[in-house]
């Protein structure tokens, strides 16, 4: 019973800042909504062609253009194209065959290659536009239903699959970033529990240390899930994400709440006055999230600093949603993330327990 209270006061006290409503309630949504209309805004998309002179090729290319929806540029071959994709000088490419012409005048399949970057978020856009325009002009030429086909060109599995919602990448980095920001910041709390002698009154009672501890660290974990719960459930309903197998999400919420909060236990004990502890918080809080793909998703990092970006949690709950959200995984396609988070959470309640212990007695 003394656990539960010692909690309660804890989480009465993080809601009785009126702050805590915006940066809690308010602010993972708005970034959520930024970040989403950033990767799925549909203004200033380009598109490179390389196609052959014909009448029937110039037609397809102006359709491309038209509207003002995407900026078409052709590209002297496919060689220079492919470059162009590459260096994101256009978010995707088309290659018309030489053949296109004859095939449609002659009633016959022409198959179109659609090259993109699989980090491209807005590739996805712009392959919706291609697609739409090119069947409409098939079926023009033909006076049938369209022919012509689009052919995606990927290497290995699609890293943001076809109508995957800006929102869904958005949303599981941000949740990550705010559930441990929280936790590092409710730290603060357990500071000012020692620093106004509470804790010592509580262990001067027939309390026990343990009791204490136990607590406090409920508390800490209850944060964490708070604010988690909060986000997955609000971009659920407020931008239709789906987080996948439920099992896998909310197994990885946990993992990924329990390392905030072992990192908040170890915070709040290593420190007496108010000052270090919430300027480590927002430097490892945003620091952390932004190395582990809380800001550019993992995905457009080199080899090297994909392995160093694995030294924070954050990049394993990247891996564990990614998996679950893009791909349709499951709880035992993320054990591997859920492994090491389980074992970092562990590590820090470890040294935030004995931390806190030392502090108390």
């Amino acid at each position: 019973m003394k656990v539960l209270l010692i909690a309660q006061v804890g989480l009465l006290r993080l809601a009785r800042d009126r702050t805590n409503v915006f940066f809690v309630l308010l602010a993972p949504f708005l970034l959520i909504l930024v970040l989403g209309q950033l990767f799925g805004g549909q203004d200033g998309l380009r598109l490179g062609v390389v196609a052959a002179q014909g009448q029937l090729a110039d037609r397809l290319v102006t359709a491309l253009g038209s509207g003002a929806r995407v900026t078409v540029a052709r590209a002297a071959d496919e060689a220079a194209l492919r470059t162009a994709v590459e260096r994101g000088e256009v978010h995707a490419g088309l290659v018309l065959p030489a053949s296109y012409d004859a095939s449609l005048a002659a009633g016959r399949t022409a198959a179109v290659r659609y090259l993109t970057r699989q980090t491209d978020l807005r590739s996805h856009d712009v392959g919706t536009w291609v697609r739409s325009v090119v069947r409409q002009e098939s079926a023009r030429v033909l006076g049938v239903s369209p022919t012509a086909t689009v052919t995606v060109s990927t290497a290995g599995r699609a890293v943001f699959p076809e109508g995957l919602s800006a929102f869904a990448i958005s949303a599981p980095p941000l949740l990550l970033l705010f559930t441990f920001l929280t936790s590092l910041t409710a730290a603060l709390g357990l500071v000012e529990t020692r620093a106004l002698g509470v804790s010592r009154r509580v262990h001067a009672s027939p309390t026990r240390v343990g009791t204490v501890i136990t607590g406090e660290a409920l508390c800490r974990v209850a944060i964490a899930l708070a604010q988690g719960a909060i986000i997955m459930a609000g971009s659920a309903l407020l931008f239709g994400v789906d987080w996948g197998d439920p099992l896998g999400a909310v197994a990885t919420l946990l993992a990924f709440s329990l390392v905030g909060a072992g990192a908040a236990m170890l915070l709040g004990a290593s420190f007496k006055t108010p000052g270090p502890p919430i300027s480590l918080a927002m430097i490892l809080g945003l620091g952390l999230s932004a190395l582990g793909g809380g800001t550019v998703p993992l995905e457009s990092f080199d080899p090297t600093l994909r392995t160093i970006a694995h030294l924070t949690p954050h990049a394993w709950g990247y891996d564990a949603f990614a998996q679950l959200v893009r791909h349709d995984a499951g709880l035992v396609d993320v054990l591997p993330q859920l492994g090491v988070l389980t074992g970092l959470a562990l590590v820090l309640f470890a040294l935030g327990t004995w931390r806190l212990r030392r502090a108390l007695t």
